[in-house]
């Protein structure tokens, strides 16, 4: 009768992707941008040459505790068209077909470890709330991803009036707004993201 050895618990159970922080995000998520010769669900342009409203790009770096940026990290985007529609069967006002609202960047092919997307500046979806997008961060030791939002630094009034904003303290509401400066190519709003330290970007619990 041959020899059996009986495998301990961590050799017979293997980690899943979810438990794991290696090289998905790149491999599977974001393989175009990376390389990899694989079909991805979205990339970090939102826009076609049909789309209606203010083309704009949102971009930023993800620092981590110690102010260093992160090379690995992913971001994803879901946000408003420039009339405040979602492209969601719950939004039951006439979808814009040349804008999903979808984006998702990886920070590892940029110099500077900056994510961007290049988009439309949203309208404010719902009456009371300021113009947003709604961001997610995954990172690095993040077994879950972290959720913010991004605000118009040229929304002052509309932010003041915002009811998620006004729940935030109001020392850290900057961490929540982008700025907005003119470029030769466009109009770009800067949007850092610190997972730790002094300036800790707000997160959600969502």
């Amino acid at each position: 009768m041959p020899e059996t050895t009986t495998a301990t618990a961590s050799e017979a159970l293997k980690q899943t992707p979810s438990q794991t922080v290696g090289p998905y995000f790149a491999y599977g998520l974001t393989a175009g941008q990376y390389g990899y010769p694989h079909t991805a669900i979205a990339d970090s342009t939102l826009t076609d040459n049909e789309t209606e409203g203010e083309r704009i790009r949102v971009e930023g770096i993800v620092y981590d505790g110690n102010g260093d940026p992160i090379n690995d990290a992913m971001i994803e985007i879901w946000q408003a068209d420039a009339e405040g529609r979602f492209n969601h069967p719950e939004d039951t006002r006439r979808p814009n077909a040349h804008f999903e609202g979808f984006g998702r960047c990886g920070t590892g092919t940029d110099p500077e470890n900056r994510f961007w997307f290049d988009t439309v500046k949203p309208g404010a979806a719902d009456v009371g709330e300021a113009p947003h997008i709604n961001m997610i961060v995954f990172a690095r030791g993040m077994l879950v991803h972290a959720y913010t939002r991004v605000y118009f630094a040229d929304e002052a009034e509309a932010n003041a009036a915002d009811p998620v904003m006004q729940s935030v303290p109001q020392e850290r509401r900057h961490t929540l707004v982008a700025e907005r400066r003119e470029t030769p190519t466009g109009t770009v709003y800067r949007f850092d993201i610190h997972m730790q330290g002094d300036d800790e970007t707000v997160f959600f619990d969502v």
